[in-house]
């Protein structure tokens, strides 16, 4: 196991050339998996969410039924009793101290006045949302061995009709009893011993669960499954790693069309002398929560980097479909389109916050429907929904600095460093101001490479990202208008951000930081309206939710195992006096 000073991780700011294991263990699971019961008792309602309800997650101004707030992904909550004239007043209301004292990354799942929030070691709460009140406690039963990147961390449940789902750092998924906690069914996604494993939040739809996969660091082959809602039977598997033509078209540019100095004559030379099933270890995993078109049946997510993560010689080609946004057919899994936004990843710069569907103008000033993705590289990319065609991508909305220098064994400095830009961190949008707000963060950071063969399962990075001790490390809450591409604000912040972002009808925009600042602005301006100190680092994404008339906004400090910010166990509710 690596040892806390060795790693500040996801992204992995990797202090030197490691070739330990993330978290790979036998863990005696005595205090911190127990067993398949829930404790406690019973929530003392029905807990009913069926499809339709999901369908109108967007409009609802009561509930938060998706992690990311519908199937849309916007983060965007349509109610405004809490706005930019009487949010200097907002006051903590309750603050649920869970049993793990570890990074918290939840976005809180509310249903009728009931909170289902997650913690690190798969633990889920079932709470009274507006007393704070425990209902029930789940502590999943972990298997023998967990081999997982950056952190112990769970991002939420899924509900659909009366279930939970959830995924596990022991890559099963787990439907539970929402009113009682109880374990309905589980199923083995992938297996642990071979690098898998799941901290997603996933997503139910239309009697489907749907779920990706980490292990991008382990030598896996990515993937998106979809299992059977009502009793965990697979339907359906799309894997970002093709079993043929992953060495793609030989792109020599980005996305933005900068020449990334590769090698293309050795690279097809290096793809003559390979065998031919290096794809089954070439990386590719989905970090977040898909998007979904229900229009279209479409499913929309983005595959992070391809394994080893930096040297590039183990796998020739683009590595498709590697750093890339991808749709779906959401009753098949069949290929739709996908675009690569970084070919023959040797930086770690993988594709990795979720997707969001909105509109935006094309270059015509036509409204189109689109999926945006915030990339690693500090540039929000604009796609056609239907084709996937590139429409802008925005200025970069952090320094950039000898791009795409190739790593050497010595190391060589460029901006941005391995965890970006925007991370796993969610994006929200203000869809009437046609916003998009990131949370961005600035390492800079040198770039090493080492030979590295497949270890197994075991930590496979080709090298080491080492962060520029003498270099200031910052964050920056940036806005970008869709339709333009251009920055409309930024706030700058002492410590990198990670965690994600919420946007409200009440002209707000809120986001959290390491040194436990949550705080919130005026969406149109950048303005700083408010800020409570909550004790611990504020890295996970705010929701909010309404009861009985009055709205609350809720998120996690439990800080953050990547960057090593302040730890944390609490999940604190804010509403006006």
């Amino acid at each position: 196991m690596r040892s806390q000073n060795q790693w500040a991780a996801r992204g992995r700011i990797v202090l030197g050339l490691l070739a330990a294991c993330c978290w790979s263990s036998a863990w005696s699971q005595a205090e911190i998996q127990g067993g398949a019961a829930a404790t406690g008792q019973p929530v003392p309602k029905t807990i009913s969410v069926p499809q339709a309800r999901l369908d109108a997650a967007a409009g609802d101004g009561s509930n938060f039924l998706h992690s990311n707030g519908s199937y849309a992904q916007t983060r965007y909550y349509a109610a405004a009793q809490i706005n930019t004239g009487n949010v200097a007043s907002l006051k903590p209301i309750f603050n649920f101290q869970t049993a793990v004292l570890e990074s918290m990354e939840t976005a809180p799942i509310v249903v009728d006045g009931v909170m289902f929030i997650t913690t690190s070691y798969n633990h889920v709460y079932a709470l009274d949302a507006v007393t704070g009140q425990e209902f029930w406690h789940y502590k999943h039963k972990m298997g023998a061995v967990t081999t997982y990147c950056c952190g112990p961390n769970n991002r939420g449940v899924a509900v659909l009709d009366g279930k939970l789902y959830m995924g596990t750092l022991d890559a099963k998924l787990v439907a539970l009893d929402a009113k009682t906690g109880n374990v309905l069914w589980q199923t083995q996604i992938a297996d642990p011993e071979a690098g898998y494993s799941e901290t997603m939040a996933p997503v139910a739809v239309n009697g489907k669960v749907l779920i990706g996969t980490n292990g991008g660091e382990y030598g896996i082959r990515g993937f998106v499954k979809a299992f059977d809602a009502n009793d965990g039977k697979l339907l359906w598997t799309f894997y970002t790693i093709p079993d043929k033509g992953h060495e793609g078209v030989w792109n020599p540019n980005d996305a933005t069309g900068r020449d990334m100095h590769r090698d293309i004559a050795a690279e097809k030379a290096q793809l003559a002398s390979k065998g031919s099933d290096f794809y089954k270890t070439l990386g590719g995993g989905v970090w977040m929560a898909p998007a979904v078109d229900k229009e279209t049946n479409t499913v929309f997510f983005v595959a992070g980097n391809p394994s080893p993560d930096l040297y590039g010689r183990e796998r020739p080609g683009d590595n498709l479909y590697t750093n890339s946004i991808v749709a779906v057919d959401l009753n098949t899994g069949a290929y739709k389109w996908h675009y690569q936004y970084i070919s023959h990843d040797v930086w770690d710069l993988d594709a990795v916050s979720p997707v969001i569907l909105t509109e935006a103008k094309d270059k015509n000033g036509t409204t189109r429907k689109v999926a945006i993705h915030g990339g690693k590289t500090g540039h929000i990319y604009i796609h056609d929904r239907s084709t996937g065609e590139l429409l802008r991508f925005s200025d970069a909305m952090i320094p950039q600095e000898n791009m795409w220098v190739l790593p050497t064994p010595e190391g060589k400095r460029m901006l941005p460093g391995a965890n970006g830009g925007v991370e796993w961190s969610p994006m929200a949008v203000n869809p009437s101001l046609h916003l998009a707000y990131a949370a961005n963060l600035h390492q800079p950071m040198t770039y090493h490479v080492e030979e590295s063969r497949y270890p197994g399962g075991k930590l496979w990075l080709g090298g080491a990202f080492k962060t520029i001790a003498s270099e200031k490390q910052w964050g920056r809450l940036s806005a970008v208008n869709l339709d333009t591409g251009k920055i409309a604000w930024q706030f700058d912040t002492e410590q990198p951000l990670i965690g994600g972002v919420l946007a409200t009808a009440g002209g707000l925009v809120f986001n959290g930081e390491g040194n436990g600042l949550f705080r919130a602005f005026d969406a149109k301006t950048g303005k700083m309206l408010w800020q409570y100190q909550c004790g611990a680092g504020v890295n996970a994404p705010a929701v909010s939710y309404t009861v009985g008339g009055k709205q609350y906004v809720a998120v996690a400090a439990g800080g953050n195992t990547q960057l090593d910010f302040k730890r944390g166990n609490s999940v604190l509710v804010f509403a006006l006096p």
